[in-house]
C-alpha cells in the first residue's frame, strides 16, 4: 500500500498562497502607514539637513573615492597598497552587486510622496527595497569600526543617514532596516576577503 501523500489537496494551495500573500500584504501596508506617519511627524526638520545627510551617504562619492585612493597608492614607489582601502573597495562594489539584484528581484516602488528632488543615477534606483544609502553607510560603520576608528560616531552618521531616507519620503522603515543589515552582513564579507588576500598575497601588510 503506497504511502499517503504529505502535501496538502491541490484545492487548498490557492488559499493558503493567498494567505500567505495577504500576511505580505498587511505587513507592506503597516511598514507604509508607519512610514507615512514617520514623515510627516518629522516634517520640521529642515529639509537640508537631511539632503546634507544623503549627499554624505551617496555611493556616487563613497565607491569612487576609496578607488581613486587605491590606485594612487599603487602609483607609488612602494611595492604595498594600504588593506583599508582594498577592504573598503571589496564592501562597496558586494554592495553595488547585492543592493541592485535585490531591487531587481522585489522592485518596491518608492514612497508616492517622494520629492522629485533625487538625483537617479541609474533605472535600479527607481526601486526602493532595501536603502542602498543604509546599507552602503552600515557596511562603512561596521568595516571602519572593526578598523580601531571611533565605533560611536561611526554607527550615530550611519544611523542618522538610514533615518534620513524615510524622514525624507525615499524609503519606507522596513527598506532602511534590511538595508542596514545587509551592510553589517557587506562589512564581514569585506573583511573576509581582506583576511584571504592578506594570507595569500604579496601587496598588502596587513
Amino acid at each position: 500500500m503506497a504511502p499517503a501523500s504529505t502535501s496538502p489537496p491541490a484545492e487548498t494551495r490557492p488559499r493558503q498562497a493567498l494567505a500567505k500573500s495577504s500576511l505580505l500584504g498587511g505587513v507592506a501596508d503597516l511598514d507604509a502607514a508607519v512610514s507615512l506617519r514617520l514623515h510627516a511627524l518629522f516634517l520640521p526638520v529642515p529639509r537640508l539637513l537631511l539632503k546634507a545627510l544623503e549627499v554624505a551617504g551617496d555611493g556616487r562619492i563613497w565607491l569612487p573615492v576609496p578607488i581613486s585612493l587605491l590606485l594612487i597608492s599603487t602609483t607609488t614607489t612602494s611595492s604595498t597598497v594600504s588593506p583599508l582601502l582594498v577592504g573598503l573597495v571589496a564592501g562597496l562594489v558586494l554592495d553595488i552587486a547585492f543592493v541592485g539584484l535585490a531591487k531587481l528581484i522585489f522592485r518596491r516602488p518608492r514612497p508616492a510622496y517622494n520629492a522629485a528632488d533625487m538625483y537617479v543615477a541609474v533605472a535600479v534606483d527607481h526601486w526602493s527595497f532595501p536603502s542602498g544609502h543604509s546599507s552602503r553607510a552600515f557596511l562603512v560603520a561596521a568595516f571602519l569600526a572593526g578598523s580601531g576608528l571611533p565605533s560611536e560616531a561611526l554607527y550615530l552618521w550611519a544611523a542618522a543617514t538610514s533615518a534620513s531616507r524615510v524622514l525624507l519620503g525615499r524609503h519606507y522603515v522596513l527598506d532602511v532596516f534590511a538595508g542596514a543589515w545587509l551592510g553589517v552582513l557587506e562589512a564581514w564579507l569585506s573583511n573576509l576577503i581582506l583576511s584571504y588576500l592578506c594570507a595569500h598575497g604579496s601587496f598588502l601588510v596587513c
